[in-house]
C-alpha cells in the first residue's frame, strides 16, 4: 500500500505529479525565487527539466501517463526540495534566464537578473531605449561578477560583434562560467578574467558595461531563507546598506567606459539607498515586467 512518503504507486499522469508537487510545497512553505516565482512554477521546472521536456510550456502534456521509473524519480525530487531546502535548478543542475539554459551548482548563485530581460528586449540598442545605438556597432561589453557567465553570454548573443570580457573573483565560479561559455561556443568572443571587478582590465574601455554584483543589505542576509543559503554568500552580501561593491563600482566605471557608453547596474531594494548615497548622479531606472527600481543605467558622460 502506498504511503504519503512514497507517492509513485497512486500518482501516474504528468498533472498528477503537478498537483502534489505544489500542494507539498506549499504545506512545507519552501520559499522561492531562485528562478521561479511560486509553487506552480517550481513545480513545473521541476518536473519539466528532470523529464528533458520544453520547459516553456506544461499543459502539452499534462496528461501524459508516466513510466515508474520516471515517477520515482519525480517522488525523489519533490521530496529533495523539501527536505534539502535547495532551489530546484540546483538540484536538476540547470537554469534558464530569457528561454537560454545555463549550467548551475552551488559554486555560483543561480542566475535570476532582470538584466536578462533586459538584454533580450533589445533595450540598450535602437530596437528599445535608444541607449547605445545600433547594437552591431557594440565592439566591447564586460560583465562584472559574472558567476555562471550568464549575463556575458546573453551580451555576446544581444551584440553580436562585440568581444564580451567577463570577471569574477570566485574561481569556482568562473569554473562553471567555462563550462557554459563552452556549451553556447562562445570562447572565441566571451573571455573569463580572476580578479576582484576592474582590477584584471587594466585600461581597457567598454562601449556598455554589465554588473549584477552582491547587494543584499545586512538586514536581508539575516533574514535569507535557507534555499538562499545554499548560494556563495560572497555573491549576495555587500555590507550595511547592501551598498558596498556598487559603490567601487560607480568609482572606477567612468575609467572604463567609451564614449557614448554606459553602465547597467542591479541593485536590488538598495535603490534608493543609492541616490541617497549618490545625489549628483543622474540614475535612469530601467524597469522591467518583474522589476521597478531595481536596475539603473549610467551614460559614460554622468562619471565626467
Amino acid at each position: 500500500m502506498p504511503t504519503p512518503d512514497d507517492p509513485a504507486g497512486e500518482l501516474v499522469t504528468l498533472r498528477d505529479f503537478l498537483r502534489y508537487a505544489v500542494s507539498r510545497f506549499n504545506r512545507a512553505g519552501v520559499a522561492f525565487g531562485q528562478g521561479t516565482t511560486g509553487a506552480v512554477d517550481e513545480a513545473a521546472f521541476l518536473i519539466l527539466e528532470a523529464l528533458k521536456l520544453p520547459i516553456d510550456d506544461i499543459n502539452p502534456w499534462l496528461d501524459a501517463r508516466l513510466t515508474m521509473a520516471e515517477r520515482a524519480q519525480l517522488a525523489d525530487l519533490i521530496a529533495a526540495r523539501i527536505e534539502t531546502r535547495k532551489p530546484a535548478a540546483y538540484l536538476l543542475g540547470k537554469a534558464y534566464v530569457q528561454g537560454v539554459p545555463f549550467r548551475v551548482d552551488e559554486r555560483v548563485i543561480v542566475p535570476r537578473s532582470y538584466i536578462g530581460e533586459l538584454l533580450a528586449a533589445g533595450h540598450f540598442d535602437g530596437g528599445g531605449l535608444h541607449l547605445i545605438g545600433d547594437a552591431r556597432e557594440v565592439e566591447r561589453v564586460l560583465d562584472l561578477c559574472t558567476g555562471s557567465g550568464c549575463l556575458a553570454i546573453l551580451a555576446a548573443m544581444a551584440f553580436p560583434n562585440a568581444r564580451v570580457d567577463a570577471v569574477d573573483v570566485s574561481a569556482d565560479a568562473l569554473e562553471v562560467a567555462r563550462l557554459n561559455v563552452a556549451d553556447h561556443g562562445l570562447e572565441d568572443r566571451v573571455k573569463l578574467h580572476r580578479g576582484d571587478l576592474f582590477a584584471p582590465l587594466g585600461a581597457a574601455r567598454y562601449d556598455l558595461i554589465l554588473t549584477n554584483p552582491p547587494y543584499v543589505d545586512a538586514e536581508g542576509m539575516a533574514d535569507l531563507p535557507p534555499e538562499f543559503r545554499h548560494e556563495p554568500a560572497m555573491a549576495l552580501e555587500a555590507g550595511a546598506d547592501g551598498l558596498d561593491v556598487v559603490t567601487r563600482i560607480l568609482a572606477d566605471a567612468g575609467r572604463h567606459l567609451a564614449p557614448g557608453g554606459g553602465l547597467v547596474c542591479e541593485v536590488g531594494r538598495a535603490g534608493e539607498a543609492l541616490e541617497a548615497a549618490f545625489p549628483e548622479l543622474p540614475f535612469i531606472w530601467l524597469d522591467t515586467e518583474e522589476s521597478q527600481h531595481e536596475v539603473f543605467w549610467l551614460p559614460a558622460d554622468a562619471f565626467a
